[in-house]
């Protein structure tokens, strides 16, 4: 049995791989500068389907928002290994998840729009970086963590459209403290700050979110994809179900940087699926 895991800071996907067969099960989100070992093995044991086959598995995949630096990677790998005794576990960056689920063959540019947000370049053979990710707090530029927190300080600052702000202030009860404890007193600030997206979803058609969307995309493409010398003629592919929910407004913050884009898909795991099977052939053959 093969494990591939593609994880988020807010969910991890998984797909276990048996004889040509697939199931799929998910858990929260594992990202190593959040979460500790423990709290990997906590959320993979509790899951009943991973549980139940964990001394079957004999190789583990797993692709994680944050597994950048070797002692990083540990951190999951730790956790991984108390439950899948049996395997060799492999721990790499969310990146290259991203870059296996959408090569279509040439070089191309590779984004995740998320929780957080990255790009790479991926040539077939190697990933790489031009600028690094910084997270929520100093980067993160597109993503649901920046949404999240563009519309929660405008709300503080009074600057969003009434409506809009009358649907914070009355239904979901925000206010100053709360916001502040939940940002500053309270861990996994960005996936709370993420957790907005469904509110800003629900008023996608505002003219204030369409072009808070359009320029939080576009500045998310001027410093992580413009930073590729060839990025004009090389193609982009986006990640994500903020990417694909808000399409419209991608595709004109892409062409407005001449920007080609490739494809916009909601999640990499069925790609990296497809890849790992089709790697694990051509290493058997």
């Amino acid at each position: 049995m093969v494990l591939i895991v593609d994880s988020g800071s807010t969910k991890s996907d998984w797909v276990l791989m048996n004889n040509g067969e697939r199931h799929s099960f998910s858990t929260m989100g594992l990202n190593p500068y959040f979460h500790d070992e423990d709290t990997v093995y906590n959320a993979v044991h509790g899951n009943t389907g991973l549980n139940e086959a964990s001394l079957k598995v004999e190789r583990v995949y797993f692709y994680g928002a944050g597994c950048s630096a070797p002692h990083l990677n540990d951190v999951i790998r730790r956790g991984l290994k108390r439950l899948f005794i049996n395997a060799e576990i492999s721990v790499d960056h969310d990146l290259t998840a991203c870059a296996y689920a959408t090569y279509q063959g040439a070089p191309s540019i590779s984004c995740i729009i998320g929780t957080g947000s990255n790009s790479c370049y991926y040539d077939g053979k190697n990933v790489s970086e031009v600028v690094p990710a910084l997270g929520y707090i100093l980067g993160d530029e597109g993503s649901g963590s920046y949404f999240g927190k563009k519309l929660l300080s405008n709300y503080l600052y009074h600057r969003l459209p009434e409506d809009i702000s009358d649907v914070l202030k009355n239904e979901l009860g925000l206010t100053k403290d709360l916001i502040v404890e939940r940002v500053y007193m309270t861990p996994n600030a960005n996936v709370y700050l993420a957790s907005f997206m469904p509110f800003i979803t629900r008023f996608a058609e505002h003219p204030y979110i369409q072009e808070m969307v359009f320029e939080g995309f576009r500045h998310f493409i001027d410093v992580h994809v413009c930073c590729y010398s060839n990025y004009r003629e090389v193609k982009t592919h986006f990640v994500g179900s903020i990417a694909q929910i808000f399409e419209k407004q991608l595709i004109a913050a892409c062409a407005s940087l001449d920007v080609q884009i490739g494809s916009i898909i909601r999640k990499p795991i069925d790609g990296l699926v497809s890849y790992h099977e089709n790697h694990l052939k051509l290493q058997k053959s």
